[in-house]
């Protein structure tokens, strides 16, 4: 039996885009309408695919592996003021875990066909977990300062959390 206080993840597979760098790339699954990509889990999990394909989304989790260094405050996509990292999505965190509910297409094989799809080409899949309105959904919950967001406010990623920097 492993140690519970250490803490070790491999992927799962390999999340596959039409997004090569984060400029451009929509900044989250309901922005990425018509963007469609695989996930391509290693042959070894195949089996655990069966009865997904009853669903309509999923949940991928994944490493942000291009992520920068982490920061506690950033001006996130859809604001033009400083905000606490954990008040955003924003990539820069002190453990680079990604999350998307992306609709699912199809499944053949080890190979998941997605829409809607806001991650990077070749980041590392973490685990998937099927995505259940009753359970995932709460349409009355506040969204902090995201609620006074707008629907005029950007939709696809700039260079703001490039590595480069």
């Amino acid at each position: 039996m492993s140690d519970p206080r250490t803490l070790a993840c491999r992927p799962i597979g390999v999340i596959r885009s039409p997004h090569a760098a984060p400029p451009g790339t929509p900044i989250q699954p309901r922005m990425a309408q018509g963007v469609e990509g695989t996930v391509e889990l290693r042959p070894e999990y195949a089996d655990g695919l069966k009865n997904l394909d009853g669903f309509d989304r999923v949940w991928l989790v994944y490493w942000l592996d291009r992520a920068p260094e982490p920061r506690l405050r950033v001006t996130p996509f859809r604001d033009t003021v400083e905000r606490g990292l954990f008040a955003t999505r924003a990539p820069c965190r002190p453990n680079a875990i990604g999350l998307s509910p992306v609709r699912l297409l199809g499944i053949e094989g080890n190979v998941l066909r997605v829409a809607e799809l806001d991650v990077l080409d070749g980041t590392p899949l973490l685990d998937i977990k099927p995505y259940s309105p009753q359970f995932d959904c709460y349409p009355e919950a506040r969204a902090g300062w995201l609620d006074d967001a707008g629907p005029d406010a950007r939709r696809t990623a700039d260079d703001r959390f490039d590595t480069d920097d």
